[in-house]
């Protein structure tokens, strides 16, 4: 019996890292579940969707970033903060509505805390200079966190089923209506949306009855 050469040993190790980097994983327990969204929560100034993508993305890898553009597509269409959808719809599908307790717990609980110390805090600081400069500062700070975001999701858009020029295209136009023209974002999303579906429904369809002969 001969042993595998080095440099075939020393490759399927690398395969076996490569794919253990990127193969995703899942919550371990509601325990698990209600630390990572407080977690979350917790570092969500200016917004907890940046921290969402780096925590459940990058981090615990319990979800791909395709997985957590689908999901916030369709947390952005139901009422409610979009991240609790996100956090409900994402737990729902491991523990049920467990699951979804916990996320939602760990969304709330812990910052409501720290949220209402701060407001009592601000309400004795609300007139000092030094204190509105700093909040205008952090707003500076949020936006850079979610243009940082919107960069690392449309990274996914080449695996769109739209296609990319179309889904970029999508992308400009939702931006000019909402942006640039302040139409209603319920119109837009019911119409640009409902269009979208269509078209990406109609590419998969085609694409599952294969070439026409």
């Amino acid at each position: 019996m001969t042993d595998s050469p080095p440099s075939a040993a020393t490759d399927n190790d690398a395969a076996l890292q490569a794919r253990a980097a990127t193969e995703l994983r899942r919550p371990r327990s509601l325990a698990d579940v209600y630390r990572v969204f407080t977690r979350m929560a917790l570092q969500g100034f200016g917004g907890v969707l940046p921290v969402a993508h780096r925590e459940l993305v990058e981090r615990e890898r319990w979800m791909s970033p395709q997985g957590f553009l689908e999901v916030l597509s369709l947390s952005q269409v139901l009422p409610g903060p979009n991240v609790v959808n996100l956090a409900i719809i994402f737990d729902d599908r491991h523990f049920g509505w467990r699951g979804a307790l916990a996320a939602t717990a760990g969304m709330l609980s812990v910052p409501m805390l720290v949220v209402l110390v701060l407001a009592l805090i601000y309400r004795q600081a609300a007139d000092v200079p030094l204190v509105t400069g700093a909040l205008r500062g952090m707003g500076v700070v949020a936006a850079g966190l979610i243009i940082g975001t919107a960069v690392k999701l449309a990274a996914t858009l080449s695996k769109n089923p739209l296609g990319l020029p179309l889904a970029m295209g999508v992308g400009v136009m939702t931006f000019a209506m909402v942006g640039l023209l302040r139409w209603p974002m319920v119109w837009v999303v019911l119409g640009l949306g409902a269009a979208s579906m269509a078209a990406a429904w109609w590419r998969i369809v085609r694409q599952a009855r294969g070439p026409t002969p």
